[in-house]
């Protein structure tokens, strides 16, 4: 069926009995006004609006209307108030309903592949044929949400490295994110780590699954948190991983003091005492054999002055 856009002023025949000057714009292969912005989930509804104000209280009985996608492929169509699914397309049968009071048709099970523009028709069918009576074109945009990012450490090789190593990643998300990095986060700080972001897309679901991996040091003195973010488009929106929380090392100790070490200090410690006691009584011993001779050699020469002075004083016959 050809689509149509509105282009110049032709009167519209409600019924056969009356004729109405209805400013109706038209011209087969044209494209109608601005587009609506509508937004689905993965696997979810979305709402495709016709916005037909119906002014003129016309029934169902009396209208055509339908709806194709950006290929030309009808989705939908109700025929005098009869769905007729003859002209839709494969890929919707069984994915569509139409809510009359709100004119809007819903798309179910809505893949990525759906995004894009829908027009809506309404033709008035009168004893003339159809007329054309108001289009509207909307554009559907499709969303998935990506997993919560998960961060996965990496064992280091060395025991006693402050070196982390470690992979984060969100799956089945669309569209492509902007960007995911690593947040650490000390008592006084917070420091950003950007890399390449790895992205593979399913051929099936063109869903993505998005991952980085790194390697940076964290100080060994204060505890660490450790944040995978992971920020969306179109929305901005930033997506947290849990916290991995990476506790301070404790102080080194001293090595310990092998035994025997011990022992050979304290045979040196006894050693150095017994020989100061040594030293010390020898020293004594030595002044007081200094002292006696002395004493001796002085009680000799005054015995010996003594005899001098009694041999003097005795007369000689």
């Amino acid at each position: 069926m050809e689509p149509y856009t509105f282009c110049r002023l032709t009167p519209v025949v409600l019924d056969a009995q009356r004729r109405v000057d209805w400013p109706v714009h038209w011209c087969p292969g044209s494209w109608g006004a601005a587009s609506l912005e509508s937004q689905a989930f993965f696997n979810e509804t979305g709402d495709l609006p016709c916005h037909f104000s119906n002014s003129r209280n016309l029934s169902l009985d009396e209208l055509v209307i339908f709806w194709q996608d950006q290929n030309k492929l009808v989705l939908y169509e109700l025929y005098r108030g009869q769905e007729n699914p003859h002209n839709v397309h494969p890929k919707y049968i069984g994915r569509t309903s139409f809510d009359q009071d709100s004119w809007t048709l819903r798309l179910h099970n809505v893949q990525i592949k759906d995004k894009g523009s829908y027009q809506c028709f309404i033709h008035y069918k009168g004893p003339q044929g159809l007329a054309p009576i108001h289009q509207m074109s909307s554009d559907l945009s499709v969303l998935a949400n990506f997993s919560q990012p998960e961060i996965n450490l990496i064992p280091n090789q060395t025991e006693n490295s402050n070196i982390i190593n470690l992979t984060c990643s969100s799956t089945q998300g669309y569209p492509e994110p902007q960007r995911m990095y690593i947040l650490l986060k000390t008592k006084n700080s917070t420091t950003e780590y950007d890399t390449v972001m790895k992205k593979s897309q399913n051929n099936i679901t063109e869903l993505y699954n998005i991952s980085i991996s790194m390697s940076f040091s964290i100080p060994p003195e204060t505890n660490v948190s450790i944040f995978c973010v992971l920020q969306l488009e179109p929305t901005k929106t930033l997506l947290f991983s849990p916290p991995c929380n990476i506790d301070a090392k404790p102080p080194v100790p001293s090595p310990p003091v092998p035994d025997h070490i011990l022992w050979i200090a304290a045979l040196l410690v006894t050693l150095v005492v017994v020989c100061g006691m040594v030293f010390f009584l020898t020293l004594k011993k030595r002044k007081k054999q200094q002292a006696g001779p002395s004493k001796e050699c002085e009680t000799i020469k005054v015995e010996g002055t003594e005899s001098e002075q009694t041999e003097k004083r005795t007369p000689r016959t």
